[in-house]
């Protein structure tokens, strides 16, 4: 009987253990998921770092920009005027010629021997008129012969003349000075009239033709200044507006523009693709950001504007602990005349005051032990999403027109995975409107 009861209450303590050890593994491990789930939930996500500006009324120069192509001023492509087989050529590729020099000599030999027999010609009749003239002085020689004696010898002449045209035709010379091209013949090869053989091109001033919206138009005028470049921001060449066309393209609604700028160092060639900036007055007080703190969406755009965050309740009281520090100084203080040593007695005004000079120090260090807290005491730093109308762009910089106010902090890089209300940490030691290059050589 006394070992059944034993063996019940060994079961009956066995299961109680096994109660007890699994509901403290089920408890356990409730309370440890539970204090997960509220970690996690009170945990603030880490301050993002951006770099911001402060937004301020500013200088803007506005403009006309278009795209533009290059011309010389004074370009053409030289044609030979007659048949013939080249003789010689007189230039080579890019060289630089004067005005009325000789770049192409075709075969001229017949056109020189016919020159020369109608010259003979010629001075024979103008002989027969001279025979004439004094003939008809002399009473012997009739009007009707004297009048076709002058009439050969003035068609002689002009036959000279002639002849001498033909034969300078036989010769191609540059209209002006400039740059020739590369020679499209060669020595030997037969010519028909109007085959092209070289390019001449003035490099010394270029000519720009681009062309603008009608709405534009009013805005132009002769003489205005422009800048123009290959890409990018950087406009480098200046120049002005020399013709504006009085008639607008119906059908592409353009009005066609031409400008002249001056090319001394040759880095405009004919033909090329330029960006092209008219330049207008200079306007005030316009505020402007870094095109890089605008962001783009299907709901407008918008910038980051950071804010101290609103504190959530008062900062605490002052801890009544931390006050004791100085009269603990005085005591010690105090206790120092006490000590004074004999030569030191005949100053007793001195040692009089060294207590109160001892108890200003801890006074004085007081505003030192009170930087720590004020660092600390600093306000968090939050964003708030502001949707603005964006205006116009000029060398990387963006017009806001609405939603912004000077004295604004607007975050101009790392606007990624931010959202209103986030924590920020300001790091404004990189420029996101330079480039890298630029302050890497800075720094």
């Amino acid at each position: 009987m006394f070992k059944r009861i034993l063996r019940i209450f060994i079961i009956v303590l066995v299961l109680a253990v096994l109660v007890v050890v699994v509901g403290g593994i089920v408890g356990f491990n409730f309370l440890r998921d539970n204090g997960i789930k509220q970690y996690f939930a009170s945990m603030k996500p880490p301050a993002a770092t951006v770099s911001t500006t402060i937004a301020k009324p500013s200088a803007w120069t506005p403009g006309v920009e278009a795209i533009g192509t290059v011309k010389a001023v004074r370009g053409v492509d030289l044609a030979v005027e007659t048949t013939g087989i080249v003789k010689d050529i007189l230039f080579h590729a890019n060289q630089k010629v004067a005005d009325n020099a000789v770049l192409l000599q075709l075969d001229d030999a017949v056109e020189r021997a016919d020159l020369d027999a109608q010259k003979a010609q010629a001075a024979l009749d103008q002989a027969s008129l001279a025979r004439a003239i004094e003939l008809t002085r002399r009473g012997v020689g009739s009007d009707s012969t004297l009048d076709t004696a002058r009439a050969a010898a003035s068609a002689s002449a002009s036959q000279v003349t002639k002849l001498q045209a033909v034969l300078e035709q036989k010769q191609l010379t540059a209209p002006f000075g400039g740059t020739v091209g590369i020679p499209r013949i060669d020595i030997g090869q037969y010519l028909a009239p109007g085959t092209a053989v070289v390019t001449l091109q003035d490099l010394d001033t270029m000519r720009v033709d681009f062309s603008v919206p009608e709405q534009q138009l009013a805005l132009l005028k002769i003489g205005q200044t422009i800048r123009l470049g290959f890409g990018g921001e950087d406009r480098p060449f200046a120049g002005a507006i020399r013709g504006i066309d009085p008639k607008i393209d119906s059908s592409s609604r353009l009005v066609n523009i031409r400008a002249e700028v001056a090319n001394p160092d040759g880095k405009l060639t004919p033909g090329q693709f330029v960006q092209v900036r008219v330049e207008l007055p200079e306007e005030q007080n316009v505020l402007t950001l870094p095109q890089t703190a605008l962001t783009t969406s299907l709901y407008g755009d918008y910038i980051f504007v950071v804010q101290p965050a609103k504190p959530a309740e008062a900062a605490p009281a002052a801890k009544p602990e931390e006050k004791p520090a100085a009269p603990a100084a005085d005591k010690s203080a105090d206790a120092k005349p006490a000590d004074t040593k004999p030569a030191d007695a005949m100053k007793p005004a001195a040692d009089a005051a060294k207590p109160t000079a001892d108890a200003a120090k801890p006074t004085d260090q007081a505003p030192d032990a009170a930087k720590p807290a004020a660092e600390g005491d600093k306000p968090a730093l939050v964003l708030s999403q502001v949707f603005v109308k964006p205006g116009r762009r000029n060398q990387g910089m963006v017009e806001i027109v609405e939603g912004l106010k000077a004295g604004d902090e607007v975050v101009t890089a790392g606007q990624n995975r931010l959202f209103n209300g986030m924590s920020v940490v300001v790091d404004n030691t990189i420029d996101p409107t330079k480039s890298a290059n630029k302050q890497a050589d800075q720094q």
